[in-house]
């Protein structure tokens, strides 16, 4: 019957130990996250007034406008052509003892 006692006091202290614990870590872990996603975030860089306005839109012709548009058309309009016909090839397999019968039962 000794084996059957439990002292409750302990075993509330060791969990309520343990529950503070991983919620401390989790904690801690979110904190480090924070922090990382803070430190190795882009910063914006400023543009002077000057470098916008030297930016003109650059202007492009029929032709280049027509190549974009046939490499896009080539692109999402490609289809793989198969046939309709299912090939399933059975090849016997070499001797094996795992599929041995009589060594198996």
């Amino acid at each position: 019957m000794t084996m059957l006692a439990i002292n409750w006091g302990n075993a509330l202290i060791i969990t309520v130990v343990g529950f503070s614990l991983v919620f401390a870590v989790l904690v801690l872990l979110i904190g480090v996250i924070k922090i990382f996603g803070l430190v190795f975030a882009e910063k914006p860089q400023k543009q002077s007034v000057a470098t916008v306005a030297a930016a003109a839109p650059v202007q492009s012709d029929e032709e280049e406008m027509a190549a974009v548009a046939f490499a896009l058309h080539m692109f999402y309009d490609m289809h793989d052509e198969e046939s309709d016909v299912l090939t399933i090839v059975h090849e016997d397999a070499a001797y094996s003892p795992w599929n041995q019968k009589s060594v198996t039962f």
